[in-house]
């Protein structure tokens, strides 16, 4: 049951944002982006990951000055992300198509076709929270994985921004059954593939040239109903928002369940890593992505 301090918290929080939700999204964009700069100022930490990472990523390619003006352009996208979520909270159905463009929707329909739901291949690109709208937009029944906040009044805010449009969130831990269960229904179900996870939850693959620990569930759920795997990415272009549905990611299917595992999560982040070099300003650089190290790797004592 929830505190009167929890329901006053929410409250608040939905009111901050309906209140940056009067601001016309151009503006709020511009204010979003200098709100953004003076955290990449201010924000030394963050700054030096985002930087860090950058430099692993494309160091061989780009200039220390060109680095670190992509790294100020990622907090500026993140700062926009404060200023869209309050733009969300006042959009309506009627206007989806006046700001989200759709590229390859074929590729879900076809992979929908199929009869055995959708899993959908996503990452933390552009503000990836407005996701559900172009979920809404497909017409399809949907689920999304998700990861619970700590902080119960936020978590309240985002249970109601991210189900608005209809959908139904599943929370990561113990997830797999209720994914299942959803697949079984032909429904799409969403995650998140891009962020560091412990070595017990993933297998180790290259990720911008680097061993990442990536979250193994994906592949597992692939190879276990053979539901297709379809790629999703929302990005900021221009005015409004692309999305953008890659074609079906082919299931490796060796029989060798550990190999298996580790070759179709491989591809998977390969996915997301060459749409991120199509877009590396969007791309949530402030994450630890590469966090958990290999045995091999870890300091000798």
């Amino acid at each position: 049951m929830k505190s009167l301090f929890d329901r006053m918290a929410c409250q608040v929080i939905t009111r901050l944002f309906m209140l940056l939700g009067r601001v016309p999204l151009d503006t709020g964009r511009r204010l979003g982006a200098f709100l953004g700069h003076l955290i990449f100022v201010c924000d030394s930490k963050h700054r030096e990951i985002a930087l860090e990472n950058l430099f692993h990523a494309f160091g061989r390619e780009k200039g220390s000055r060109q680095i670190r003006e992509l790294a100020r352009r990622v907090f500026c996208g993140l700062g926009q992300i404060l200023f869209e979520m309050g733009w969300f909270l006042r959009l309506e159905k009627k206007n989806f198509h006046k700001y989200f463009l759709i590229e390859g929707l074929s590729n879900l329909t076809r992979a929908y076709e199929k009869g055995k739901g959708v899993l959908i291949l996503t990452a933390h690109m552009g503000n990836w929270e407005l996701l559900t709208v172009v979920i809404a937009m497909t017409g399809y029944p949907a689920s999304i994985v998700v990861r619970p906040l700590e902080f119960r009044p936020l978590e309240e805010f985002f249970i109601r921004h991210r189900t608005r449009f209809g959908g139904k969130l599943i929370p990561k831990k113990y997830s797999m059954r209720m994914v299942m269960k959803s697949l079984a229904r032909r429904e799409m179900v969403g995650m998140l593939m891009d962020q560091n996870v412990d070595w017990y939850d993933g297998v180790f693959v290259d990720f911008f040239g680097r061993p990442a620990c990536t979250n193994k569930g994906l592949a597992l759920l692939a190879l276990h109903t053979g539901a297709p795997v379809v790629p999703v990415f929302l990005v900021r272009d221009k005015s409004c928002f692309k999305a953008e549905f890659g074609p079906e990611v082919p299931l490796v299917q060796t029989g060798d369940k550990t190999k298996d595992v580790e070759a179709n999560t491989q591809q998977y982040t390969k996915v997301i890593e060459s749409f991120i070099r199509r877009y590396p300003d969007q791309w949530f650089w402030v994450h630890q992505r590469w966090k958990t190290r290999p045995y091999h790797l870890w300091p000798r004592k």
